[in-house]
């Protein structure tokens, strides 16, 4: 054999190949894609067809070129960028503008990087698929259009530098519309009551929860006066055995919502870091459909669970994929050799890759068996039941390994109930009737949200990270956390046949590392859903989806995909155009109680802001909102105390001192110098001693900062954050290691300038 070239996407996946590869192989790397639509103009000639107008971009000249020269050396080339549509489409990049001659050019696909994976693809080449590549193409080119088409309208009807998406304007809208229903979510209290009762003869006590929840206080109490001196006896006992099955291996999607509830990964970082797993040969490819395991992998995984905990556990079984529209028939994400429990590499990739081991592992091992029992006690005064539950494992089966993640509140560990039977007497030993209120659907975290866009059929594995990245890069939302609200919520208790009242405070509604909507979020998604209806409509998006797969199959023309698409939303884009209205996300908030003077919320040129007094009112006021507070839910009390500031707190030797918010955050002024708040102080509350606390802290800190002054040449040494430097003017100077500052003079210093400026 001949000189031979292998040409991959990363220069990692290379540095692996080229291990198992022996004499007469060279591989070298792409970096990525080579060629895209053109930057300049749309890139795509609508008139001929839709055809895409490719170009290299600049910074891969060099890549091209280098590549070039080792194909024109080489007697055969090996194309191995990735199974999925999109390497597909790097392959034929490379074959176009490389020019490969299709008699010595081969494409060769693999799911893992393993020596003997590598060695049967050079066994089995193929053709490129022009089918993946004409689906890739079709996406490729329709994001164009949208994009290209839809930004402007924003530039012009709502601001500057804006920009929208097929898929990522879809996940937007799911954000903006959940944050509304919560808006619009009334929380209504009720009371909860539980018991605690000790069977007759037992010290262990059964903790139980009526059947029946009260909408008042009054209702409750009325319910406890009941149980006084009431009899309670165990009315039903329900025993029955049941079977836990382990979940499926992980797919893309699934690997990223367990990522994120189990390491508190987001999908971005989950996704670079399984990249980087996958080169160094460690796992299965990470952009998959599909639930599949090779019949190696489930020979492999069954020989490890006997070896590990014996084989009782052990359990084989073949997943298939349900997903809607599943792409490529790959593996699912496994290790690519299960009988390594431990790898080499950093932290996070080491607790990724336990989390797939485990999952692997847990899919091929036997059901758990467990016992559960649901008792009933009745009352001899009430109708209503305390109903309790309790779960006993009889084999702990693929839960000696690995339990699946939830998206909501983690499930209650159900207590092993003492040994009961009917018509037991019971001891009360308290009953509590606790208020609570109805908690508001949960907002979207990375994890739900990645699973609702697979629910609906939406965007696919390779697009999710980028998804989420784009709208948050955007500013269209944010990651972050909601505080929720404090009350003081009632509690009633039973005891020794008296009822007490007292108050337990909780917070209400507080979510973390959760999806926000900011406000031009919300009035992107607005402009788009009242003027390009089908772009934010979910089953429209998701037949998108199920036409680039029929293309994918063969099934379907992709220039017809784009056809069909273009034409009806170009004419909604002309529509738009013609309409010279500007968009303005403006709410009339209410009249100020001591000017009069209307008080209105919008988006001004640097964000959300409150305008107090009409636009032609030469003494009108603006104050930007605070982080989070939107445009749509903003109060008049919230207005008021927003523009509240200045604030006059005190005085500091003859000087005023006021607080403010400013760009960089808010500070304390006084005397015309400024501080900044420390973490947690809010300028609406901050007291004198507090700020005179800042402003004392801060003279010692620029007392300590001046080492020495030369007034006469305009030079100070300064203590800094990376250390001591030089000062002139406007411009750092660097003081070399191991120079003590203090010993430097006037000379020194213009010495070490005029050094430096020389360099």
């Amino acid at each position: 054999m001949g000189e031979n070239l292998v040409i991959v996407e990363s220069p990692a996946k290379a540095k692996t190949i080229e291990k198992f590869l022996g004499k007469g192989y060279t591989v070298k790397s792409s970096f990525g894609h080579i060629r895209d639509l053109k930057k300049n103009g749309l890139g795509i000639d609508i008139e001929n067809g839709f055809m895409p107008q490719y170009e290299v971009s600049s910074d891969k000249k060099k890549t091209v070129s280098e590549l070039s020269a080792a194909a024109g050396k080489a007697d055969m080339i090996w194309l191995a960028s990735d199974e999925d549509r999109e390497g597909e489409a790097i392959a034929w990049h490379l074959a176009e503008t490389l020019g490969l001659p299709v008699e010595k050019t081969r494409r060769i696909v693999f799911h893992e990087i393993t020596k003997p994976a590598i060695l049967e693809a050079i066994e089995n080449p193929r053709d490129i698929d022009m089918n993946l590549v004409k689906a890739q193409q079709a996406r490729r080119v329709l994001d164009r259009l949208v994009g290209f088409e839809l930004s402007p309208i924003l530039w012009k009807k709502i601001q500057p530098k804006l920009s929208a998406g097929r898929v990522q304007s879809v996940a937007l809208k799911l954000i903006v519309d959940r944050e509304r229903e919560i808006a619009a979510f009334d929380s209504k209290p009720f009371f909860r009551v539980e018991g605690t009762f000790v069977p007759e003869g037992s010290q262990k006590a059964i903790h139980a929860t009526l059947d029946r929840r009260f909408d008042t206080e009054e209702q409750a109490r009325a319910f406890l006066e009941r149980c006084k001196g009431a009899s309670f006896q165990i009315d039903t006992i329900d025993k029955k055995e049941a079977h836990r099955s382990p979940a499926p291996p992980f797919t893309t999607s699934t690997l990223q919502q367990e990522a994120a509830r189990k390491l508190g990964f987001s999908v971005s970082q989950t996704m670079s870091i399984a990249q980087r797993l996958y080169e160094a040969g460690l796992i299965t490819y990470m952009r998959t459909d599909s639930m599949n395991l090779s019949s190696l992998a489930i020979g492999t995984t069954k020989e490890t669970v006997t070896r590990l905990y014996g084989a009782e556990y052990s359990k084989t079984r073949n997943y298939h994929t349900r997903v809607k529209g599943a792409q490529e028939a790959h593996e699912a994400i496994r290790p690519t050799y299960v009988s390594n429990l431990d790898i080499e590499g950093t932290a996070t990739e080491k607790k990724l890759y336990n989390l797939i081991w485990k999952r692997t592992v847990a899919c091929q091992m036997a059901d758990a068996r467990v016992e559960k029992t649901d008792v009933s006690i009745r009352g001899d005064r009430f109708e209503e039941r305390f109903l309790a539950s309790g779960e006993q494992i009889l084999f702990d089966g693929f839960l000696k390994v690995y339990i699946e993640g939830r998206d909501d509140e983690e499930e209650e560990v159900q207590a092993v109930l003492p040994r009961l039977e009917k018509n037991q007497a019971l001891r009360c030993d308290g009953i509590t009737a606790q208020e609570k209120y109805t908690p508001h659907p949960p907002r979207y975290s990375e994890a739900s949200l990645v699973k609702k866009l697979e629910e609906l059929g939406i965007g696919r594995p390779s697009t999710y990270a980028s998804t989420v990245s784009t709208i948050t890069t955007r500013g269209y939302i944010i990651k972050g956390d909601k505080p929720g609200t404090e009350r003081d919520l009632a509690v009633l208790t039973l005891k020794d046949g008296v009822i007490t009242h007292s108050f337990k405070r909780e917070m209400i509604g507080a979510e973390k590392k959760k999806l926000l909507p900011e406000n031009i979020g919300m009035v992107v998604t607005d402009f788009l859903a009242a003027n390009f209806a089908d772009i934010l409509n979910y089953g429209f998006t998701a037949k998108v989806e199920e036409s680039f797969d029929k293309v994918a199959k063969g099934r379907l023309s992709w220039d017809k995909v784009i056809s069909d698409f273009y034409g009806p939303f170009h004419q909604e884009v002309e529509g738009s155009l013609q309409d010279r209205e500007h968009t303005h996300a403006e709410r009339f908030i209410g009249n100020d109680p001591v000017s009069g003077k209307p008080i209105t919320a919008r988006i001004g040129r640097f964000g959300p802001l409150l305008q107090k007094g009409a636009n032609d009112d030469p003494d009108k006021q603006f104050v930007s909102l605070k982080k989070g507070q939107l445009i749509e839910s903003v109060t008049l009390e919230d207005a008021l105390q927003l523009f509240a500031l200045p604030r006059v707190v005190g005085h500091y030797g003859d000087a005023e001192i006021t607080t403010a918010i400013g760009r960089f955050g808010p500070y304390v002024k006084y005397n015309g110098k400024f501080v900044s708040l420390a973490k947690g102080q809010d300028p609406y509350t901050i007291t004198e001693e507090q700020a005179i606390a800042l402003i004392e802290g801060k003279k010692v800190q620029e007392e300590k900062k001046v080492i020495a002054e030369f007034p006469a040449s305009g030079i100070q040494i300064l203590n800094g954050r990376y250390g001591p430097y030089l000062k002139q003017g406007k411009e750092n100077y660097k003081i070399p290691k191991r120079t003590d500052p203090a010993t430097l003079t006037e000379a020194d210093c213009q010495a070490l300038i005029a050094k430096s400026r020389k360099k």
